[in-house]
C-alpha cells in the first residue's frame, strides 16, 4: 500500500497542520512505512487466537479503597486565600 503527497495534503488540511515541501515528503515516508507494517501485519493467520482483553494475566491488582481523613477541617481553612467562617470563599460562577 502506498500513499501519495495529495493524501498527505488532505490529511494535514484535515488535521489543521501545515508543512513544507521538505517535510511532507518526510511525513509522506513515515506514513508509508506505518502502512507497509500494517499489510505486513495483515498476512499472520490470527485465526486461532484470542483478542486480548488485558494486557496481563493479573486480575484486580489494587488496593482497597477506603476512606479516611488526612487533613482537619481547620487545616485545610489554614491555607485559604479567602474564608468565610468554616467554608472557602470562591468567585461566583453562574449567574
Amino acid at each position: 500500500m502506498s500513499t501519495d503527497i495529495q493524501t498527505i495534503r488532505k490529511l494535514a488540511h484535515l488535521a489543521r497542520l501545515e508543512f513544507n515541501e521538505e517535510k511532507e515528503q518526510e511525513v509522506l515516508g513515515d506514513l508509508n512505512k506505518i502502512l507497509n507494517w500494517v499489510d505486513k501485519l495483515r498476512e499472520l493467520n490470527t485465526d486461532n487466537i484470542e483478542p486480548l482483553t488485558h494486557m496481563t494475566a493479573e486480575v484486580n491488582v489494587m488496593r482497597e479503597d477506603a476512606a479516611k481523613n488526612t487533613v482537619t477541617h481547620e487545616e485545610a481553612l489554614l491555607n485559604a486565600p479567602k474564608k468565610d467562617s468554616d467554608y472557602f470563599r470562591v468567585p461566583k460562577v453562574l449567574e
